[in-house]
């Protein structure tokens, strides 16, 4: 492997955590709002977007921490 294979691998990697790390934190904010939504937010994916529209104000630093995530990874493989 060479290195700029290995620098594309630890960026990509570096934007998988940041991934999850929002991920948890959204996960973490709908369980504040109720149970129902946390447990709904964990099982069904499409739920999270419902989520997301409704509690806008709760819901938008974990959606953009993910999205900057997701926005590295993109251009770690490209």
């Amino acid at each position: 492997m060479d290195a700029i294979n290995a620098i594309g691998i630890s960026i990509f990697t570096i934007g998988f955590l940041v991934f999850i790390f929002g991920g948890i934190l959204f996960l973490i904010e709908s369980f504040k709002v109720s149970i129902t939504w946390g447990v709904a937010c964990f099982l069904i994916a499409p739920v999270i977007l419902v989520f997301t529209v409704i509690y806008w104000d709760v819901a938008k630093k974990p959606f953009l921490i993910q999205l900057a995530g997701f926005c590295i990874m993109f251009f770690a493989v490209s």
